[in-house]
């Protein structure tokens, strides 16, 4: 089976709320999930991390820490893709890839369709476990 590797920013704010973001391509459009993207050849996660959320949002992040790697069985692949609780250093947090996105407090994260690796780390973030 294909295994990918990626990096996910878990984006919280002062007011304890969680950023989430919904694909806007792909099989998986319209589904929701944490910002980020795969990890290339030469860099860190925490670089990839970094750059993803630029791509992306146009926005500069603080990495806290790492909170949980994930690994998950897709039809298709084996996702691996570590998850690092962050937060909003410079940047609007402008949509380049996503059709919408949210600032969800933790008892409303189950609002949104998840997409089912990140579906796993939502029910640890609601249940604050991680």
């Amino acid at each position: 089976m294909k295994q990918i590797e990626v990096v996910a920013a878990i984006i919280h704010d002062s007011e304890g709320r969680i950023f989430a973001t919904q694909r806007g391509y792909g099989e998986w459009k319209g589904w929701w999930e944490f910002p980020g993207g795969k990890v290339e050849a030469s860099e860190s996660h925490e670089e990839a991390l970094r750059r993803e959320i630029w791509e992306e949002l146009e926005t500069s992040i603080v990495i806290e820490r790492l909170l949980a790697t994930v690994e998950w069985d897709y039809p298709k692949f084996h996702l691996t893709m570590h998850c690092y609780w962050c937060h909003v250093e410079s940047g609007t947090l402008t949509l380049k890839e996503h059709e919408a996105a949210r600032w969800l407090k933790p008892d409303k994260l189950e609002s949104v369709n998840w997409l089912p690796a990140d579906k796993s780390l939502v029910n640890q973030l609601a249940d604050k476990t991680v």
